[in-house]
């Protein structure tokens, strides 16, 4: 009887779980049922006109932005992984630092240097004599290229992370063979090391794509034409919810066909190493200049995508700093409410979900956290949308209600409030601390759970007073790492946030449009210091190199 009581509450709490999975899917269900479900006079009006534009600028971003950070962070994680560079130590973790700069940030300080009036070209006028911009040709800043580039400076520590992880976890015995067949070194790193690392490299290719697409803040200041702007005009300019969640449906294929690819690129190239890079190539030496210069390519990139934005930010704070510091609690607080709410929400959805699966072992009951996480794939304006279109039907409809029964209406008060901002946030990030909780969970003993159960303690009591408490430093950095995230996150809470409510975030894009940063550069430092945080857990949690 005691294991039957036990096999009902562990199936209890399976369908709980695929419950909760449904409901933090509801907003991808809502996005197709508002497409598929409304008239497309507009939707066709676009794809007569304009909509093929914005497709073809979307394609040529991920594909420019994917190609620069490939170009940036291979050659960077290679010689951070096999040379011997001077600060190697140092530049290991400061590659990873332009993470924490938003890339809407990092434009508008770009802007301000190479665009017409900028320094850049206002010192080469004095210089040459130049008067007018038909004296002379300079690559326009505000473009899809240069869109692209500023991306790619902010997003190539992905591909210098992975690849860098990779070519330190190749086995040196590979490369030494390929120099006994007589190969040169060069054709060693193109025929056997590229190879090698080609899942990696696809895997961060997968997160710089969906990084491009989720993108809004870059592309509307440099006014470039892509499906994420295609989104935001059609509802905010068209006024038609149903147009926009169309649009984001393409969008929201184009991130499932990526996701797809890298599936199958994985699926198809197994490789199998002997030792699995336990025995490490040795450091290849980089005597006199050859150093010097490898080590002036890595600190470029982190001046490039750091610390030049970063010197701009503090030179504005020390001239205007009393314009923003006035606004700086009030938003801060609001941004620092509706991150901890989101984070608290997620990990504790995240906890109930693992410890579902963990009661209910099996490839059926992992369905549910896979379902719960596919949020993360979504741009932060189509799940806006997602979360918007369920919330308003059900607002008509108490509205509807408390109508009939003699009541005052009380107005949009679930999609015009706060609800909708944290909601998006949950489904958005519980990945995070789904896949922190899951390595937590996996590495408690199956007997605590046995012995628990034994002495009569229910599903609950194993919970509360085992899991839980072993589990902490997990859910701590799922916590941390939602909260860093929803500080940062800009599209869903430019379309979500309620009437007069400002986070950081949209603080800044506002003043980022408006040509104002200069007054809001402490609201962006901060930001930017809120990003810091989770590199030092990547660094910190880095495997230690040898040599």
């Amino acid at each position: 009887m005691v294991g039957q009581s036990a096999s009902m509450t562990a199936r209890h709490w399976q369908i709980g779980s695929w419950a909760l999975a449904l409901l933090l899917i509801s907003p991808l269900l809502a996005l197709v049922g508002e497409a598929l479900a409304s008239e497309y006079r507009l939707f066709m009006q676009l794809w007569q006109t304009v909509l093929w534009d914005y497709i073809r600028n979307t394609l040529l971003l991920v594909l420019g932005v994917g190609g620069l950070t490939l170009l940036l962070g291979v050659p960077a994680g290679w010689l951070l992984a096999r040379c011997a560079l001077p600060g190697r130590g140092v530049l290991s973790w400061a590659l990873m630092l332009p993470l924490a700069m938003p890339a809407y940030i990092v434009a508008y300080l770009y802007t301000d240097l190479l665009d017409y009036p900028g320094v850049v070209q206002g010192t080469l006028r004095g210089l040459f004599g130049w008067q007018t911009p038909a004296d002379y040709w300079f690559p326009a800043i505000r473009s899809l290229g240069g869109a692209s580039l500023i991306l790619a400076l902010v997003l190539f520590p992905y591909v210098y992370l992975l690849s860098r992880t990779a070519f330190l976890e190749l086995s040196a015995s590979l490369t030494q063979s390929g120099r006994l067949l007589g190969a040169s070194p060069w054709r060693c790193f193109w025929r056997i090391t590229l190879p090698l690392v080609r899942p990696a490299l696809v895997v961060a290719l997968s997160l710089v794509a969906m990084e491009t697409l989720a993108d809004y803040g870059t592309v509307s200041y440099f006014a470039v034409a892509t499906l994420t702007t295609a989104v935001n005009d059609t509802w905010l300019g068209y006024g038609s919810l149903n147009g926009a969640a169309q649009i984001a449906l393409c969008l929201l294929g184009i991130v499932l066909l990526l996701l797809t690819l890298e599936r199958i690129s994985r699926r198809r190239q197994q490789v199998f190493q002997k030792g699995m890079g336990l025995e490490r190539q040795p450091l290849l030496p980089l005597p006199g200049w050859r150093g010097w210069l490898a080590a002036g390519y890595c600190w470029t990139l982190v001046l490039a995508g750091f610390g030049l934005p970063l010197g701009r930010l503090l030179g504005y704070a020390w001239l205007h700093g009393g314009d923003s510091l006035n606004a700086l609690v009030e938003v801060s607080l609001n941004s620092l409410t509706v991150a901890l709410l989101a984070a608290g929400l997620a990990t504790l959805l995240a906890a109930l979900l693992v410890f579902a699966h963990r009661l209910n072992p099996g490839a059926a009951s992992g369905l549910p956290l896979r379902l719960a996480g596919f949020g993360y794939a979504m741009p932060g304006t189509v799940l806006a949308i997602g979360v918007l279109a369920p919330l308003t039907f059900l607002d008509f409809r108490l509205n509807e209600l408390l109508a009939a029964l003699g009541f005052e209406e009380p107005g949009l008060v679930l999609s015009g409030s706060l609800l909708a901002l944290v909601l998006a946030y949950v489904v958005r990030f519980l990945a995070v601390p789904l896949g922190s909780l899951d390595s937590s969970f996996a590495r408690i003993s199956p007997s605590l759970d046995m012995v628990t159960r034994t002495l009569g303690e229910g599903p609950g009591g194993l919970l509360r007073r085992v899991h839980l408490p072993l589990v902490r430093k997990g859910m701590l950095a799922g916590l941390l790492l939602v909260f860093i995230e929803s500080m940062k996150e800009l599209p869903a809470a430019l379309l979500l946030r309620p009437f007069n409510f400002e986070t950081l975030a949209t603080q800044v894009y506002q003043l980022v449009k408006g040509e104002q940063l200069e007054q809001g550069a402490w609201l962006a430092i901060l930001i930017v210091l809120v990003g810091l945080l989770p590199l030092v857990f990547v660094n910190r949690y880095l495997e230690p190199e040898r040599g």
